[in-house]
């Protein structure tokens, strides 16, 4: 329970010192937040609980594809935030987002790429 705990709290703090950096500069928070840092931190704390490598190596994998269609939403976010409301603007954004993951899955499948 602590480990969990431990994992949350390290998680959260990263995520906490990412937004208060972005209100000093959103050139340094936007380096910060495009660094893989959530998915580091997957990496280790699956490899702690697991120590299996190929669960990694498979996560590495699965993120490399759905980083790919996640570029949506920064790429239609911005755009609409020009536009329309903060609320529609992010709603509007997962949604193109949401569409283009099932598209990817789609497009893998159909390649014979299993993730």
């Amino acid at each position: 329970m602590a480990y969990t705990v431990l994992k949350i709290a390290i998680s959260a703090l990263i995520i906490v010192a990412i937004s208060e950096i972005s209100r000093r500069s959103s050139l340094l928070g936007g380096l910060l937040a495009s660094l893989p840092l959530t998915s580091l931190l997957a990496f280790i704390w699956l490899y702690v609980d697991t120590r299996d490598v190929q669960q990694v190596a498979a996560l590495s994998n699965s993120i490399f594809w759905l980083v790919l269609p996640s570029l949506t939403f920064f790429i239609v976010f911005p755009v609409l935030l020009k536009r329309i409301d903060f609320a529609w603007a992010m709603l509007a954004s997962v949604g193109v987002m949401l569409v283009s993951y099932y598209a990817m899955l789609y497009v893998l499948g159909r390649l014979g790429i299993e993730l």
